[in-house]
């Protein structure tokens, strides 16, 4: 099995944890979502470290990343992915995140240019209503009580749920929950930023990238924003969800690389 780098970056005051395949590539930085970790990318990462080099960041709260007591808003995950991006020296990323991760990355690329790409999976696209409902509901409960069982406990748990993620996969997905702090659940606090402001301020090529089953951004979403702003690609990824780097990242990955080999 590959043994990848493990690394910790100083930015914005906190430590930030990282893993990276490293090696003379183009660069690729991919943001986990809520109650995820950089770890959870290995299917995908896999897949495109032999073009690209990958780097996998903890999002603050999560993982092995500082927790500080505030700061779980939007604008500060995303000044940590920039300084990140600055502290590592990459040039000309691409930005690519998933839920929590995908919200962040639109947010950073809608304040810079200097990025290739951008890639959304099924961001965090939520309406002032749907935001409330989140907000509202038991989630951070939920997660405070899980905190409780072990690992093994989780495992088996999501293995009854979801039989055809690998067990890799699954250890990862149950460590980065039991590493997720309460605090981190802050981000689900309204208001988040305007997704359509956000995405209307992006001026580099964009992949949008969503599941046949998505609760979050439909096909009929997606396509409202490619109306937004004519830079916006959308792939849809069949048998596939919310979770869709858990349930397909082999498919994803494909689609991830060839959006990428065609960015200048």
């Amino acid at each position: 099995m590959t043994v990848w780098m493990s690394g910790v970056r100083e930015t914005n005051g906190l430590h930030m944890h990282y893993l990276r395949t490293g090696g003379a590539r183009p660069p690729v930085v991919l943001l986990h979502g809520l109650i995820g970790s950089g770890a959870c990318w290995t299917p995908v990462a896999r897949v495109l470290e032999g073009g690209f080099d990958v780097v996998m960041p903890d999002a603050r709260g999560h993982g092995g990343s500082s927790t500080p007591l505030h700061g779980y808003r939007y604008e500060d995950h995303a000044s940590d992915v920039v300084g990140l991006i600055q502290g590592l020296g990459l040039s000309r990323p691409v930005l690519m995140g998933h839920s929590m991760g995908g919200m962040t990355a639109a947010v950073v690329a809608s304040r810079r240019t200097d990025l290739r790409g951008l890639v959304l999976v099924d961001p965090t696209f939520l309406s002032p209503e749907r935001q409330r409902e989140v907000h509202a509901s038991d989630v951070a409960g939920q997660h405070r009580r899980t905190l409780a069982s072990s690992k093994a406990e989780l495992v088996a748990q999501a293995q009854a749920r979801q039989p055809h993620r690998s067990p890799e996969l699954l250890g990862h997905l149950a460590e980065a929950r039991l590493k997720t702090s309460t605090e981190a659940f802050d981000v689900l606090t309204p208001p988040n930023p305007d997704y359509r402001d956000v995405v209307s301020a992006i001026e580099v090529p964009t992949l949008l990238v969503i599941g046949d089953s998505s609760p979050v951004v439909t096909f009929e979403m997606a396509t409202e924003l490619r109306g937004l702003n004519p830079r916006i690609r959308i792939e849809q990824i069949q048998d596939a969800g919310h979770g869709l780097p858990y349930d397909q990242p082999g498919r994803l990955a494909e689609v991830v690389a060839s959006f990428m080999r065609e960015l200048a």
